[in-house]
């Protein structure tokens, strides 16, 4: 780090002000990512089929009928809907803007009383699935990369198709299998520590898969380096060696690779929820796309992605802490 921070200073490159700008520049594009996060959801919910006056007054009376104009011009003029489409927006984008992200038709709650219920145990299911991929990933890379040939082409190939696996079809067999048949554990999960286990089991499994890729790759490499014979002379273990040296190493790819995951974690967990009919925003999100409920469908995708964002730009800083090479790079 020291080495890096001379080189800095010899260019005449102030390494604080280089991180600086190089964490303004991330925040930008944070920035620019969430804004059209927001407006691609809002045109692609403005495009779906279906009347929104009608859904409204369906579901709030409880009989699906065809509405005639006089119904829907009240409806459409109390919630803007005869408005241009780029009069919505704007008046969309200004409620978000004051932290408003409006009130559920479908359930005649405030959107955000939805979510704050809700995303606990989505959260937590895909905490619960990373922690247990990174489990998964790191023993199996430690027991079979950098070994022999055989070895290494059999821990590959298991990584490989852990990742291809369809995350339903493993939550339904696991379903079938340990709940079903054995009983093990609830055939309808909960957000008991018992009822998570499948799901979290389902959603890990193909991302153990991918992290375990990333972290072969970079461990084979890092094991060709010079400090592992250097280490190695000073009577250290080839063990010790391994697990202090060159894992270090092979976490960085795996660590930024994290960042994805989350995002696809939370999506994954929409399906995973259905499955194993457990409370989420996935089932939320399902219902009110079906009865286009835009501001809970809206919510929803963007506390999802802004998630996904800021998790990313913390993997981005973390990323730097790890390798002090990248903080003189803008």
């Amino acid at each position: 780090m020291s080495d890096v921070i001379s080189a800095d200073r010899r260019l005449g490159v102030n390494p604080s002000r280089s991180l600086s700008r190089r964490v303004s520049v991330r925040l930008a594009a944070v920035l620019f990512v969430l804004w059209g996060t927001i407006t691609v959801t809002f045109l692609v919910l403005s495009v779906l089929p279906g009347d929104r006056a009608t859904i409204l007054l369906n579901i709030t009376s409880g009989q699906v009928i065809e509405r005639t104009p006089e119904e829907l011009a009240p409806i459409n003029a109390q919630y803007g809907f005869d408005q241009p489409i780029a009069q919505q927006y704007l008046n969309y984008f200004w409620q978000l803007l004051q932290g408003k992200l409006g009130y559920s038709f479908e359930l005649q709650r405030p959107v955000t009383h939805i979510i704050a219920e809700q995303l606990l145990p989505t959260f937590t299911l895909a905490i619960t699935a990373l922690l247990l991929a990174w489990l998964i990933a790191i023993p199996w890379t430690l027991l079979t990369a950098g070994r022999s040939n055989k070895l290494g082409a059999l821990g590959s190939a298991v990584e490989t198709l852990l990742a291809g696996l369809p995350q339903y079809w493993i939550g339904i067999l696991l379903l079938i299998v340990f709940a079903i048949g054995l009983r093990w554990f609830p055939v309808v999960g909960g957000v008991t520590l018992w009822g998570t286990v499948l799901p979290a089991i389902t959603l890990a499994i193909p991302l153990a898969g991918f992290i375990g890729h990333a972290i072969r790759g970079e461990f084979e490499r890092s094991m060709q380096q010079p400090f592992v014979l250097s280490a190695r002379a000073r009577g250290m273990s080839l063990a010790g060696v391994r697990l202090r040296h060159v894992l270090r190493h092979a976490l960085i790819p795996a660590i930024t690779l994290s960042g994805w995951a989350i995002g696809n974690l939370l999506s994954g967990a929409v399906l995973v929820e259905a499955v194993f009919a457990r409370p989420g925003l996935g089932n939320v999100l399902v219902n009110a796309v079906s009865n286009k409920d835009f501001a809970l469908v809206s919510g929803i995708v963007i506390l999802i992605s802004s998630l996904y964002i800021i998790i990313n730009l913390v993997v981005d800083l973390i990323y730097l802490i790890v390798d002090p090479r990248l903080r003189g790079r803008v």
